[in-house]
């Protein structure tokens, strides 16, 4: 009598084995449900991340472009070859460069004018901290090298092409860094 009820208490009945296949389901179905949750969520922050710093480089393509139009539009040269207003083209024809922690800037984007147009070509590098923060706040740059290409048609030939150096820095004036010190290099001395 005793051995029977040992064998019951372990034979497992029709009604528990469905029970125990409803609890797995369930079991399952939480599984899955988790792991879709944790695949949306890293996907909407993946997503939320590239939308971040496209919007960043969106804000430095404008104030890097926005700079150059300035020297530009007051160069007598570029006014001379393509005409006054000297117009910005549209930033998804443009091309931008970041690198350094986003602190070195190269950028070109196209330009026109009543008689011409071209491309802005410019090399820049950024003013400030380099906190985590200033990733939200306006960038100012310097910019180092400034020069348009030019595609201006004329009476004789096709077309005339001009390059202009607009930062008054020609690359024949720089001169090698050899007497500063870079940080970490023991001194010649």
């Amino acid at each position: 009598m005793l051995a029977r009820r040992l064998v019951s208490l372990f034979r497992i009945s029709p009604s528990s084995r469905a029970a125990s296949t409803a609890s797995k389901a369930v079991d399952e179905e939480k599984g899955r449900s988790i792991g879709r949750k944790a695949v949306s969520t890293a996907l909407i922050c993946l997503t939320g991340g590239v939308a971040l710093s496209a919007v960043d480089d969106l804000a430095i393509y404008h104030g890097c472009s926005s700079k150059a139009m300035e020297k530009a539009s007051k160069n007598q040269e570029i006014i001379q070859a393509i005409g006054e207003p000297v117009v910005k083209g549209p930033w998804y024809s443009a091309s931008l460069a970041v690198a350094h922690k986003r602190n070195s800037v190269s950028c070109t984007f196209p330009v026109s004018g009543p008689q011409g147009s071209g491309v802005l070509r410019l090399k820049a590098i950024r003013n400030g901290d380099d906190s985590w923060l200033s990733f939200l706040r306006p960038h100012d740059f310097d910019i180092l090298i400034l020069d348009a290409v030019l595609y201006v048609p004329g009476n004789e030939e096709a077309q005339q092409t001009v390059k202009i150096n607009i930062a008054g820095i020609s690359p024949s004036a720089c001169q090698s860094c050899t007497a500063c010190p870079i940080p970490g290099t023991p001194s010649k001395q």
